[in-house]
């Protein structure tokens, strides 16, 4: 039963490496054997990335992917690949009111346009190996509504959207595609308001409390691997209860 989860030995590039939850996807896929890409725009957090990864053959590629330019070099310098996991992303908090072109397209540029077109480019330069698995990390937030979050939400359940066709389109090619969709996860930020009234209000939302970076990098193991090789066009709801309610 164990080697259906195995992804030792398998390529997986992972975008948003540099931090959170992209951080701890590239960890937890080197842990357990995977040889890893991992992308972002910091160079020197992406560095730090790197040098935690356990095992060998990881490399990393600094560049904006909002830009043709560098999804062309980083997929020029690409082996094949038998994952690719998409956890890039960006938030601008504003009312709906006062959203305006720039802080829409500062959103729906990282979140949806840049993973959408990267992986259109490594389709069409046969990247991703038959069997492969491609994941957008999506989130809550493209499911159900949040004040403030129009941009954000409205690129995350386009994510999810997408996911269902790209599925239907990449099946003859035995591609999976699926989406994960965390609700809230406890990061720094997060942890340092854990005495606040908000804090505690919004985790008896969940019935389960708040999730980690570890949980939805387990979810990505398993859509990684041959666990997952009947599963695409889904959007694994990680939440702790939240939308249950």
């Amino acid at each position: 039963m164990a080697q259906g989860f195995d992804i030792k030995g398998k390529r997986v590039l992972v975008t948003g490496a540099s931090s959170g939850i992209g951080r701890e996807i590239a960890t937890h896929c080197a842990r357990a054997g995977a040889s890893v890409v991992i992308t972002g725009r910091n160079e020197d957090r992406l560095a730090e990335t790197l040098s935690s990864l356990e095992g060998s053959g990881h490399s990393l590629f600094a560049g904006d992917l909002i830009e043709a330019s560098a999804r062309d070099a980083l997929i020029a310098s690409l082996p094949e690949l038998d994952g690719v996991v998409h956890s890039a992303g960006v938030n601008v908090l504003r009312p709906f009111k006062f959203l305006d072109q720039k802080n829409l397209e500062a959103v729906t540029r990282v979140n949806l346009d840049a993973p959408m077109l990267l992986t259109s480019a490594l389709l069409k330069k046969k990247k991703i190996l038959s069997g492969g698995s491609i994941l957008f990390i999506a989130s809550i937030s493209g499911l159900i509504g949040a004040a403030g979050y129009t941009a954000y939400a409205a690129s995350k359940g386009a994510l999810v959207a997408g996911t269902r066709v790209m599925a239907l389109e990449l099946a003859p090619q035995r591609i999976r595609v699926n989406c994960i969709s965390p609700g809230i996860v406890r990061t720094p930020l997060l942890d340092s308001m854990a005495e606040s009234a908000d804090f505690s209000e919004k985790e008896k939302l969940h019935p389960l409390g708040f999730g980690s970076v570890e949980d939805v990098a387990h979810a990505v193991h398993y859509l990684l691997s041959p666990a997952a090789q009947w599963v695409t066009g889904s959007n694994l709801i990680i939440d702790g209860g939240y939308t249950a309610h």
